[in-house]
């Protein structure tokens, strides 16, 4: 699904500084993996990347056997459309109703004519009830988006990707304002939607436990350079430890005492 050799990509705020340099990485459908790394890392800047919102600087990149950057502007609008970014901040219009903002995940299937009636008169608002529900949210349905508070418009956000027909879901850092019991929820539903469709799922994570306990594939950034891409089994304290050195651990994520505690916990899921 992607093939990334010696990828170099530059940041998306337009410095000429690369965010990522010498990417190797290659993702198979179906394949769930959690990418990890202290801020600034690169982590966002590799999902918009493999979203094909940002054009790298150098390097092979393909999509679906493409390289999207060769396509015609029409060609490459169609391969988005294979495609769901769900960025940590979701960009909902804060005067729209949830199932309009929600619904929005089907607009690149329909004409404009249907569009504009959907703003109307939602044109499907049992699947978004649907969707909603899957994150506890379905009480929201016809709340204004700028009513809702910031783990609620995560989740709307994410209710959008369960809406697509995209074959790669691009997940970043999506339980940063959610509590315990709705990141397990969260995660859970993301990975049974990527496992029912046979969708790639990639998911950035600052919550090492969860992305230990949930995903069997963690690849690590530092400096915009990958440290290691390894089963979860393979990986250690130390190389933990030596990816955060000299950073401050996420605030408000419990912990397991050990990293056998963490795959324990995977192993059951």
């Amino acid at each position: 699904m992607y093939r990334l050799e010696r990828l170099a990509v530059r940041h998306i705020g337009g410095t000429r500084a690369l965010a990522l340099q010498d990417i190797n990485l290659h993702i198979a459908p179906g394949e769930q993996l959690a990418l990890i790394g202290p801020s600034g890392a690169g982590k966002t800047t590799l999902l918009a990347t493999l979203a094909c919102a940002h054009q790298p600087e150098s390097g092979r990149f393909e999509a679906f056997g493409s390289d999207p950057w060769t396509l015609s502007d029409g060609e490459r609008h169609r391969l988005r459309a294979r495609l769901f970014l769900a960025p940590q901040t979701p960009p909902l219009p804060p005067r729209q109703r949830v199932v309009t903002a929600v619904l929005a995940a089907r607009l690149p299937h329909w004409s404009l004519w249907r569009a504009l009636l959907s703003l109307l008169r939602p044109a499907d608002p049992e699947a978004a009830f649907r969707a909603l529900s899957r994150f506890n949210l379905g009480d929201k349905l016809y709340a204004r988006v700028d009513r809702l508070s910031g783990g609620e418009r995560q989740r709307c956000g994410l209710a959008r990707l369960l809406l697509s027909t995209a074959q790669a879901l691009l997940v970043d850092e999506p339980l940063s304002a959610l509590d315990p019991a709705l990141s397990q929820l969260t995660l859970n539903t993301l990975q049974q939607e990527a496992a029912q469709r046979q969708a790639a799922l990639v998911c950035s994570l600052h919550q090492v436990d969860l992305a230990l306990s949930h995903f069997p594939r963690i690849v690590a950034l530092k400096e915009g350079r990958i440290v290691f891409d390894l089963p979860r089994e393979q990986v250690t304290e130390a190389m933990i430890a030596e990816l955060y050195l000299g950073e401050q651990p996420p605030a408000n994520s419990p912990q397991p005492q050990t990293l056998q505690d963490k795959l324990a916990v995977g192993a059951c899921l």
